[in-house]
């Protein structure tokens, strides 16, 4: 008899010294609508992927205000409240979404403390669990100073943990002279390792590391590719495959594969249950 992989299979990690959560996260970019905007073109859809990734084990959801805008926190809320006793809920702030549909940054102190609020209200919140703050690189803010500002708040208790996005290990340090770093979330997939010293130091610090966009790939997945063949061989799919080296590169990656199919959620938290050979892993490793 055969047992369904679940977000479980590939073990957990630890934010904050406190939220044990299982390795596979889900993260809300893909419910709304194309863009990132607007209503999904599915909502029930939408629902049941929540409704399915829980139940599947996934109790780390990564969201933000600004996706949609606002869509993807209304839908948690909607779907999953009252929540799991152990789902932890992360969003991002530090950005915005313009008329144009463009991102901007958005970092004064009384954004982000009003971008808190609302997500204290929309996800029906008394504390959020985790807070990122994202930097954005047309910011007009110290990156110090927006993580002041959270810092802050968190001593008001409408944080529990605070990490950061979008960084540079310099500025992960000069946030670390600030708070207490509790995760990192950053740009890391097969095919972009530009932050491979954040993924070093995370791992030496034993701090989560979420990549977003993890199931990027590009032409490594083409059909006749290594990857392809390699996927054939474990019998599943090259995005799955992907994330599995992910789950293989350190003990304390946490991907947050986004989707607005309950198929393809079920396939991505189907790659937890996926070995990688050590010469399989070396493979992919030095396949840029």
């Amino acid at each position: 008899m055969t047992t369904t992989p679940t977000a479980a299979t590939a073990g957990t990690v630890t934010i904050g010294n406190e939220y044990v959560v299982n390795r596979l996260g889900y993260g809300a970019m893909r419910l709304p609508g194309p863009g990132v905007w607007g209503e999904p073109a599915h909502p029930e859809e939408a629902r049941a992927v929540l409704r399915c990734v829980v139940e599947l084990g996934v109790n780390f959801l990564d969201t933000a205000v600004y996706y949609g805008p606002d869509v993807s926190n209304r839908l948690i809320a909607e779907t999953l409240y009252p929540y799991p006793e152990n789902l932890v809920i992360a969003t991002k702030v530090g950005a915005r979404r313009n008329a144009d549909r463009s991102w901007t940054a958005d970092m004064s102190p009384a954004s982000l403390r009003n971008a808190i609020e609302t997500n204290l209200r929309q996800l029906r919140l008394e504390q959020i669990h985790l807070v990122h703050c994202r930097y954005m690189p047309d910011a007009d803010i110290p990156f110090a100073d927006s993580v002041a500002t959270l810092a802050e708040m968190q001593r008001e208790g409408k944080i529990r943990h605070i990490g950061v996005s979008n960084v540079t290990l310099e500025q992960l340090k000069e946030a670390q002279a600030i708070i207490r770093v509790a995760s990192v979330q950053n740009l890391y997939n097969l095919i972009n390792r530009e932050h491979e010293d954040l993924v070093d130091a995370c791992t030496t610090q034993h701090i989560p590391f979420m990549p977003f966009f993890p199931l990027a790939i590009g032409q490594l997945g083409q059909a006749g590719s290594p990857l392809e063949a390699m996927a054939q061989r474990y019998q599943t799919g090259p995005a799955q495959i992907a994330l599995a080296w992910l789950l293989a590169r350190s003990p304390i990656m946490l991907p947050i594969p986004g989707t607005s199919s309950v198929q393809h959620a079920e396939e991505n938290i189907a790659a937890t249950a996926i070995q990688l050979s050590p010469e399989d892993f070396a493979t992919l490793s030095n396949t840029k």
